[in-house]
Order: C-alpha cells, then structure tokens, then sequence
C-alpha cells in the first residue's frame, strides 16, 4: 500500500503539477468525461513507465543486494560486487561511441553485465578456487580492469564523453514504455528466483562448513543464487545504468523491521528499494526543475550519510 501511495504522490509531480485525486482519476477512468484529457496523457504518456520501471529497478537492485549480502557473509557487498558495473558500463560506452540507437545501449550493457559475471564465474572455476572468497575477488579485479578500459575509451572519444558520462552518473531521463518492456520481465523473473532460493542463502549464511553439514550442494547452490542476482542487476543497470547505494542500503534497512530469514528479507527489500528509487527519482526530476539530476548522484548524497547514520544508530543499541 505504502508503495502504491508513493506512486500515485511521484505521478502528480513534475512540470505540470496533478493532484491526487487527478491522477487516481486518470488512471482508473481514462475514458471517462470527468478526466482530463491532460491528465490522462501525462500519467499514461508520460510518467506510468518511468514510475513503474523506477520501483522494478529499485526492487531488482535491493533484492540482489541483499543476496549478494547474504552469499559473501558481508554487510558491504552490493549487486555490482561482482563484476557486474563493469561490464555494463563497457557495453554501454562501446554502444554509445558505436552510435547504437534505440534499445541498443540498454541492450550492450545488459549484455556486458551478464558476459563479465559469466567470465568472473568462469575464472574461479577454472583457478579451482570457487569459494566465495575467490569469487569476490575476481569480480573487484575484473571491475577494475574494465572500468579502466572505459576511462580509456572516454578519453579517446571526446565527442562521446558527455552522454557516457551521463550513463555512468545513473538515471531514468528519457525512459517509457520500451525501456520497461524490455527490463520489466528479467527483473520479475529474477526476483522470483532470488526469493526462490531463499532456503539455500539462509543456509549460505551461516557459513560454508554449515552449509556442506545441512546437505546443500555449495557450487549448485552458489551458482543459481548468481546466476538470478546478476540477471536481475543487469537488467536494472541497463534500464537505470549505474544507480548505486540502493541495493547496498535497501537490505539493511529491511533487516530492521523482518529480520535476516531470506524468505521474508527479500521481498521487504525488494520493497523497500522501489520506495526508495521512486522517491530518488521524484527528487531528481523536479528539486531543480527544468534541470534533472542525476539520480545515481542523489541517492548517493542522500544514502550515503543516511547509511553512515544508520550505522552509527544501530551501534549505540
């Protein structure tokens, strides 16, 4: 409910300004001679398919989060722990400066986010080190690898540089109905797969030793948890680009009020993080209208003295 009523509230605002009542209006009778016209193709034009894809984003960015957090036994681990950011900002930056239009940047940095977590899979099943440990490892090795060869890039294309920028900074500008048919699906999917595999992450976090004594097959178990968290972070990456804090902040804020069982932490998370990507975006879009900020940017500002806080809070109980 508390999602739905920020929803309707991030709708209304903008650069034209709609009431409550206006948008529930617009959006349960269109057709109806009461409605404005104006309020319908503003809500249904508009502003539904960036709202919708900022919850599902937020949602895929939380629910990863908190997987990965449980998977690595480590409060600090986010969706792009692994390798994922990387790719998908080279994806994304070989797109932009090969003049790919359409869905084709969103698509290469899908592409790139799934290929780098496939290869930082690859290696550490190869070294024979598939702890989660070496995994964790090789993606920070392989981020930094690729985040140099599109520092590279960008310096060797200046025409380009602005819009990969822009990218890199994270935000739903310019998003609709194209952008939420394409990510839409692998988000939802993924998240039904994380909270699928609730059983085996609580398992997982105890320990590998405990894992191994309660009969769970480790490498099985690790891969599908991987496997459904990195779907669902590149899809919201290529939807979003790089939009951080949320699926590092998201977790944790939910463990406050349902605990650590997965079965009930990844569905509060996941809620949590689309409350908070739409009010981010909300933010972002009308705080210094007619100029956007980036929303990556902002919840950065925001989350991070936030998160710091919150730290600070849950220590002194």
């Amino acid at each position: 409910m508390s999602l739905v009523l920020v929803g309707i509230l991030s709708l209304g605002v903008g650069a034209v300004w709609l009431a409550p009542s206006e948008v529930t209006q617009a959006l349960l009778a269109p057709s109806s001679p009461e409605t404005r016209p104006t309020a319908v193709t503003i809500v249904w034009d508009l502003r539904l398919a960036r709202v919708l894809l900022a919850a599902l984003v937020g949602a895929g960015l939380a629910g990863a989060g908190a997987a990965f957090q449980g998977m690595f036994r480590t409060p600090l681990a986010d969706p792009f722990v692994i390798g994922a950011s990387g790719g998908a900002s080279l994806g994304a930056t070989l797109a932009i400066i090969g003049r790919i239009g359409g869905v084709g940047v969103p698509f290469a940095a899908f592409a790139g986010a799934m290929l780098a977590v496939l290869l930082v899979y690859g290696i550490t099943i190869a070294s024979g080190a598939s702890s989660a440990t070496a995994l964790l490892l090789a993606g920070a090795a392989l981020s930094t690898v690729l985040s140099a060869i599109v520092s590279l890039l960008m310096l060797m294309s200046d025409r380009d540089m602005h819009e990969i920028f822009s990218w890199l900074l994270g935000g739903l500008s310019g998003r609709s109905w194209p952008q939420l048919l394409m990510s839409g699906p692998p988000l939802i999917l993924g998240l039904i797969g994380l909270w699928f595999f609730a059983r085996p992450l609580d398992a997982l976090t105890g320990g590998e030793e405990s894992a191994r004594s309660l009969g769970l097959p480790l490498n099985t178990a690790r891969a599908a948890v991987v496997a459904a968290a990195s779907l669902t972070t590149a899809a919201a990456v290529a939807a979003g680009g790089l939009i951080g804090f949320i699926g590092l902040a998201a977790p944790h804020i939910a463990r406050l009020f349902c605990g650590s069982s997965h079965a009930r932490l990844l569905p509060a998370s996941a809620l949590v993080g689309a409350l908070l990507l739409v009010l981010a975006d909300s933010v972002a879009r009308t705080a210094l209208a007619p100029i956007e900020l980036p929303v990556g940017v902002l919840t950065a500002l925001l989350g991070g003295p936030f998160f710091l806080w919150m730290l600070g809070w849950g220590g002194q109980r």
